[in-house]
């Protein structure tokens, strides 16, 4: 089987393919194809190198040390939020705040909302593709301060009706929190469009870009967007960091989430007063290993070149979608035109754990099961779905191993 013509030409795949060590390895003697980026994506080694790097020659705490090596690891974090504001095009790196990962950031804006904003009666508007992530910290205040959580509906492609979105505001509704890019149907919601139309309504709009921000340019100046939410492990980095951009004006205006060293200014035995953003949020050590290892992981996505790897991830998922046009046991969930290389599916007559544990022993990895997204199964009609989803790293051949382990496996269960 051969696909010519879908190898996007700026990305050298086979050469990039050598910088990440995991994919030498085999999976149950067959080379090993992973197919669950959506869920957390393989690390190359210019992040391996620069969180071992720092561990072996500059390692120290940040910000309070006056000695050389604090200073150099305060340079390394700082340059790694830099970084992180150049990628979403933030006007400031003082408008990125490190966080323990996406969900942490989620609790953070839901936490000091709910402090400062959000009380009985004031309506949060959601869409039924939401990760868990998104949705369980808006219910802690539907159940602790009686916020009123309203439903957008999407289609089965992931597409959202505008004019429904702009029906559901009342002079009651303070905040849009919704994917930037659904992690099962890899819809692209229109974001911009949908920031216009909260603020025109006097609301704040949070954007779930963890996986949006994997798969092409995010410019949050240009959606003017209040949140923007970044999780590392997806973007090739290290798990336990995460980013929320936050926009200037707002963020001077919300309480701190936690307490500790670093978020504050004084601290007396009367009273204590708060440092400034993003320090504000970012109470005690934090993950400086970890911020370090994003800083290089988004680095590297620059240096390939975001629109390459998303050239060729977009070539991989038309291939993987012709393909499974022709197998008629295969039902394919979200088809909307330029969809991410997010591919949920199910194989007729057959449980998605089944799927799976059929393809790995093929050497396919891929994702079973609700993927952390309920209502939108629920909306879907099923309890479950086989996801394949295509990272950089990702070949035509990949595609083809993971067509052969369908047929196998259809072979075997039916």
């Amino acid at each position: 089987m051969s696909f010519d013509g879908h190898q996007a030409p700026l990305l050298d795949v086979a050469s990039l393919r050598g910088e990440f060590p995991i994919l030498s390895r085999e999976a149950y003697g067959k080379p090993l194809v992973y197919l669950d980026n959506a869920a957390s994506a393989q690390k190359p080694r210019a992040v391996i190198n620069a969180m071992k790097d720092a561990m072996e020659h500059s390692y120290a705490n940040v910000h309070r040390g006056l000695h050389l090596l604090s200073n150099e690891a305060t340079a390394a974090f700082e340059d790694a939020r830099k970084t992180a504001a150049a990628f979403l095009n933030a006007p400031s790196p003082d408008d990125i705040v490190f966080t323990g990962g996406g969900t942490d950031a989620f609790n953070l804006v839901a936490y000091a909302l709910g402090v400062s904003e959000i009380g009985e009666g004031d309506e949060i508007i959601l869409s039924l593709m939401e990760h868990h992530s998104n949705i369980v910290p808006w219910h802690l205040l539907r159940e602790r301060k009686g916020a009123v959580l309203k439903w957008l509906d999407v289609s089965e492609d992931g597409a959202i009706d505008l004019d429904a979105y702009r029906a559901m505001f009342t002079d009651r509704t303070k905040l849009v929190a919704i994917s930037h890019m659904s992690n099962v149907l890899g819809a692209a919601t229109p974001a911009k469009e949908m920031a216009k139309i909260a603020h025109d309504h006097g609301a704040k709009i949070l954007l779930d870009g963890c996986q949006a921000g994997v798969h092409g340019p995010v410019d949050v100046s240009d959606i003017d967007c209040d949140f923007y939410v970044l999780t590392g492990h997806k973007l090739y980095g290290p798990t336990g960091i995460g980013v929320l951009y936050g926009r200037r004006d707002v963020m001077y205006d919300l309480p701190p989430f936690r307490g500790g060293g670093e978020m504050i200014d004084t601290v007396t035995t009367e009273a204590v007063t708060y440092n400034d953003p993003p320090h504000r949020f970012e109470a005690g050590t934090p993950a400086i290993l970890e911020a370090i290892g994003l800083g290089a992981a988004l680095s590297w996505m620059q240096d390939k070149g975001v629109d390459a790897i998303a050239a060729h991830e977009a070539a991989l998922a038309a291939h993987a979608l012709e393909e499974l046009s022709k197998l008629n046991f295969v039902r394919v969930f979200g088809r909307a035109p330029g969809k991410a290389p997010i591919i949920a599916f199910a194989v007729e007559g057959a449980h998605p754990h089944d799927v799976s544990a059929i393809l790995d022993r093929t050497g396919v990895a891929v994702r079973a099961g609700h993927h952390c997204a309920q209502p939108l199964m629920k909306r879907l009609g099923v309890t479950a779905t086989s996801r394949a989803s295509f990272a950089a790293y990702n070949t035509h051949e990949d595609v083809e191993a993971l067509i052969r382990g369908l047929q196998k496996t259809h072979q075997m269960l039916s």
